[in-house]
């Protein structure tokens, strides 16, 4: 099979859907993987790095995208729409629900789109292909977080770690899945005072036996959130449901009594965020200040981190993408998990989640 890597065009998106060492296994699978160059510059892989794992280097994005098997990282932008077609496999981070006119484009050209985000095994209510960019999401989002605390950020000047005589900033975290536990972790390092907010019971008794009384777990309902998020110098979304949107859980008027200067991170931004004043930010332009709080909306974070987050992502996708390029379309057949990924197939939009989200997209 033709494989295309082609560059990221997300701004400041460094992070590659193939690294040289996993282009060497694909080779060695008989597979012909076409990179664009200078795919993996960002990420410190030059295309000798490529070359010489046996990939071809080729001039332009066409060149990459007009293959067989197209793997990304990040869903493709309005200049990209032009490659997609029909009877192309596209493997990749999607966030349908939060992007009407991807779905929409996605549906009318015919490709076979499979998302990271939505690869599910069976029964153990893992995401494997998005658990990679999870963790580090949630330790970016607590490093983020206590920089844009800082004064000259437009932060209200507070050391999340605290010093003697001085309380320590206070962490509140929405969601108590992988991202909100590995925020949870760096914050605890950092020395602040942190809580997490869950409805499931039962990961609250999980993370009590992580955490101990270094972070206070809290039962997520309108009232705790209510109080948690007014005391928070630094409030992080870290909701998830897997393929549809986020619910809003803070609203303008919460935020509203937030002190200012205070930092929300929302690392649901991709799937539609779960503060109602937060949108969407970037890497170029990461914040901006509304009713008197920094909100930081990037959806790609990880991309400020390419060398680690790369290596990470692939030694998740590794496997799946071997079984793609090996089987084709039997390989949904053949891995159940692999299978929960299909959001998109012969112009018809097939994953529930994202069918309840546009109901008026099923055929």
């Amino acid at each position: 099979m033709e494989i295309g890597i082609p560059k990221e065009t997300k701004d400041l998106e460094f992070r590659v859907g193939l690294s040289p060492s996993s282009v060497r296994v694909l080779k060695e699978n008989g597979h012909a993987i076409f990179v664009e160059t200078k795919a993996g510059n960002g990420a410190g892989f030059t295309d000798d790095d490529y070359q010489n794992a046996g990939a071809t280097i080729v001039p332009t994005a066409e060149a990459a995208w007009e293959r067989d098997l197209v793997i990304k990282v990040k869903e493709p932008l309005t200049p990209e729409y032009k490659y997609l077609q029909k009877g192309q496999i596209l493997f990749t981070y999607l966030h349908l629900a939060a992007d009407r006119k991807l779905t929409e484009h996605l549906i009318d050209c015919g490709v076979t789109a499979i998302a990271y985000e939505t690869v599910e095994q069976p029964g153990a209510n893992k995401l494997p292909l998005l658990t990679p960019m999870s963790i580090i999401a949630g330790r970016l989002a607590v490093q983020f977080g206590a920089r844009f605390l800082e004064r000259q950020q437009g932060g209200r000047g507070v050391l999340l770690g605290g010093v003697p005589g001085v309380r320590p900033g206070k962490v509140t975290i929405l969601g108590g899945g992988v991202v909100g536990t590995e925020a949870a972790k760096i914050a605890v390092g950092m020395g602040a005072a942190v809580e997490i907010l869950d409805i499931n019971v039962e990961r609250l008794a999980y993370l009590e036996t992580l955490f101990g009384s270094r972070v206070e777990l809290i039962y997520s309902n309108s009232t705790h959130i209510e109080a948690s998020v007014q005391a928070a110098d630094l409030l992080i979304g870290a909701v998830l449901i897997p393929g549809r949107r986020a619910p809003i859980l803070v609203s303008r008027e919460l935020v509203k009594q937030m002190s200012p200067g205070s930092v929300i991170v929302d690392v649901a931004v991709d799937q539609g965020g779960c503060i109602e004043t937060l949108h969407p930010t970037s890497h170029t332009n990461p914040t901006y200040i509304e009713e008197g709080v920094v909100h930081y909306g990037v959806p790609n974070m990880p991309g400020a981190v390419p060398w680690t987050a790369t290596q990470a992502l692939n030694n998740s996708t590794l496997p799946y993408a071997v079984q793609l390029a090996n089987q084709g379309m039997e390989a949904l057949e053949n891995n159940p998990a692999l299978a929960k990924g299909l959001n998109v197939k012969n112009h018809c939009l097939l994953h529930p989640a994202v069918q309840q989200v546009f109901p008026d997209l099923v055929n």
